[in-house]
């Protein structure tokens, strides 16, 4: 985990804006929280060298792109080592139809976020990390019916006025 980067309001109003709308321009994104526009480049700027931002991405409709299956996928491993653990992340990390890859507590070890164009495809993508020998011992999926809503914006605390 990085250090912790100290942040004031101006620096929460910048982070809040930009993950609601993170395409504005520098001069929309300083007339939101505030400031005059080279004041908030240079947060900004800051904020993305302390990587704090991280990237601004395009969000996808899937669906006008054609017909995709979203499943949840829970992975149990055989050995809780470091070594096992960095064997399962970085063979499901070179799989491109993973998006989303968690190590979480409870009854499995990870949780991973599989998109494949068809349900075939998505059974070839479990054969495929099976076949591989990295230490599955137990898998069971989720297949998403629907998406009510997605990608919620996390609130950002804009304490001191």
């Amino acid at each position: 985990m990085g250090s912790l980067v100290s942040l004031d309001r101006f620096d929460l109003k910048i982070l809040d804006h930009l993950q609601r709308n993170g395409h504005c321009s520098n001069v929309e994104l300083a007339a939101a929280v505030g400031l005059t526009p080279s004041p908030c480049l240079a947060r900004m700027k800051r904020l993305q060298e302390a990587g704090v931002i991280r990237g601004f991405d395009a969000v996808i409709d899937l669906a006008r792109l054609g017909h995709f299956i979203t499943a949840f996928t829970e992975i149990t491993i055989s050995e809780h080592r470091r070594d096992s653990f960095r064997l399962f992340e970085a063979a499901a990390e070179r799989c491109p139809e993973i998006i989303e890859c968690y190590n979480v507590t409870g009854g499995c070890d990870y949780i991973l976020k599989i998109v494949a164009p068809s349900i075939a495809d998505f059974s070839a993508i479990l054969d495929n990390l099976l076949e591989l020998d990295i230490g599955i011992i137990k898998f069971s999926n989720r297949i998403v019916l629907r998406q009510p809503f997605e990608a919620r914006k996390m609130q950002l605390a804009l304490t001191g006025g």
